[in-house]
């Protein structure tokens, strides 16, 4: 044995602050619009706009996967960062419609965008996990283990949705969002306030289990369910109460706020949650799922994407990010638009 011994062990330090550095999207290209849905659903336009606000969605051709959508998506965020793409060193992709089980999403990706070696994972946060990817990177950063992360929220809901369905087919849809993050001399991500509520775990979930799948008779993939009226009424005040510990714990008000960026799952959700968290007039709410419908992990990054790309949030302005899905998980931060 030696007679010396180390003084300790070693810590990683990383950048004092992190910050959204580009943004990047990918919108399917076949649009659906309430009349060619509303057959199998005995429903009716009026009767989904009212319902949730949705006129149209995107579904994923073909030749639209989660990893081609991913990669265009990260493609122009990495454009938009002003950085190369061999800078990022760490991919976190936030899905649950991936179809394999394993390996990940995230390598993949990686190696088709020609990164060099980087750490890559996906998440399964549902609706909240694109937030739980930006609340990673920011103590990624912040920590040293990664100094430009790229968030991707993706999904081809399309493929787990039941098309007579009354409670979900005309909400999902499909799409990418991309961000990436990099270091900051000034905060540019207020801490993550996240969270589950797994006594309702039942609330949204897959219908079967594979195995039960495989040992059945119907050859159909399980589809996605939702018992929506308790949703809504649990989104609608408790993710106010998430809200506003997000504020609080970014040290930031309702007054401060530019733009209001909530997961884009009803837009009576998102009105219900505006009035409870007694947003002032001068907040922009993004209201994308009235084209986009309801894309999960991707709604978020797709929704803000929309903002900047229409003028209504500008670079610098604060944003409150807040998701809520299925398990029933939920996260919410303040950032800087990029």
């Amino acid at each position: 044995m030696s007679a010396t011994r180390g003084t300790g062990l070693r810590s990683a330090t990383g950048a004092r602050h992190a910050r959204p550095l580009g943004l990047g999207a990918y919108r399917p290209s076949v649009v659906v619009p309430n009349a060619d849905i509303v057959e199998a659903i005995d429903s009716s336009d009026e009767w989904i706009q009212q319902r949730s606000g949705i006129r149209s969605r995107r579904f994923a051709a073909p030749h639209e996967t989660v990893l081609s959508m991913s990669v265009a998506a990260a493609r122009e965020a990495i454009e938009d960062a002003g950085i190369a793409p061999e800078q990022i060193d760490a991919v976190i992709v936030a899905t649950v419609s991936h179809m394999l089980q394993t390996p990940a999403a995230a390598p993949a990706i990686a190696h088709e965008l020609g990164l060099a070696r980087p750490v890559a994972f996906d998440i399964s946060a549902a609706c909240a996990g694109f937030c739980h990817g930006v609340g990673l990177a920011d103590d990624m950063i912040r920590g040293g283990s990664a100094r430009h992360v790229l968030v991707i929220g993706v999904e081809r809901l399309s493929d787990i949705t039941d098309p007579e369905d009354r409670g979900t087919a005309f909400i999902f849809a499909d799409g990418a969002g991309a961000m990436v993050l990099g270091p900051s001399d000034e905060p540019g991500v207020g801490p993550v306030v996240w969270g589950s509520d797994g006594e309702q775990f039942d609330l949204i979930r897959q219908r079967e289990d594979w195995r039960d799948v495989v040992a059945g008779d119907d050859p159909r993939m399980p589809h996605l369910v939702m018992q929506g009226s308790a949703v809504f009424r649990w989104a609608s005040f408790e993710m106010a109460k998430v809200a506003r510990e997000a504020l609080d714990r970014a040290g930031v008000t309702v007054d401060d706020l530019d733009v209001f960026v909530p997961h884009q799952a009803n837009m009576r959700i998102t009105d219900a949650m505006a009035r409870a968290i007694k947003l002032p007039g001068h907040v922009r709410i993004a209201r994308d799922i009235v084209e986009q419908g309801n894309t999960s992990a991707a709604s978020v990054p797709l929704a803000l994407h929309r903002m900047v790309a229409e003028g209504e949030a500008r670079s610098g302005d604060l944003a409150l990010l807040i998701a809520f899905g299925a398990g029933l998980s939920y996260a919410a931060q303040v950032v800087r638009v990029p």
